[in-house]
């Protein structure tokens, strides 16, 4: 996993619960890397897993509601850090549309080895879209959170609903409708 989303997380962490608890769940951890990472870097997947499950029993929320928290913060930290790629959307429905053909292309110049999902179009309307997420990871309250933030950004609300196709996470299906529909 890119390090950025390591550096990123832990800067939420920092930001919603203060410096101790970063260097709490890191001591609790028990990491390979020691808990020291730099955005260019490349870690062990189950490093975050392991941090989240310290995190979770810090904090007593649950390892879902703090996944779909870190989307909405890292929503924000991409927005701040490749603004262009975000301004050229005029509508969160179009942006999610182009997350395969755009966005993911744009990462992987960036980061040539990132592992993302895939999101599989199913339906889309200039209010509404439908789409089927696949991960081996199952981050799927990560995207439900980018998701939503997504339609902050663009000043607008959406009902977010989504049915786990697989129980393990890792193949979701999102529907998604704006807000006055």
């Amino acid at each position: 996993m890119k390090g950025i989303v390591f550096t990123e997380f832990l800067e939420m962490v920092e930001d919603q619960f203060g410096l101790e608890t970063v260097d709490d769940i890191i001591e609790a951890s028990d990491l390979p890397s020691e808990g020291i990472y730099t955005s260019v870097g490349t870690y062990d997947f189950n490093e975050m897993v392991i941090l989240l499950q310290s995190l979770s029993e810090r904090t007593n929320i649950a390892i879902d509601d703090l996944l779909y928290a870190f989307g909405h913060y890292l929503f924000v930290s991409l927005g701040k850090a490749h603004p262009d790629v975000i301004k050229s959307y005029t509508s969160p429905i179009g942006l999610l549309y182009s997350i395969e053909d755009h966005i993911h292309v744009h990462v992987k110049k960036l980061y040539p080895d990132a592992e993302l999902p895939t999101f599989k179009i199913l339906d889309k309307t200039d209010t509404s879209i439908s789409m089927v997420y696949v991960s081996s990871r199952g981050l799927y309250r990560l995207a439900h959170g980018l998701i939503e933030k997504c339609f902050e950004h663009f000043n607008t609300s959406s009902k977010v609903s989504f049915e786990l196709l697989k129980n393990d996470g890792t193949e979701v299906k999102f529907d998604v409708v704006q807000d006055g529909e």
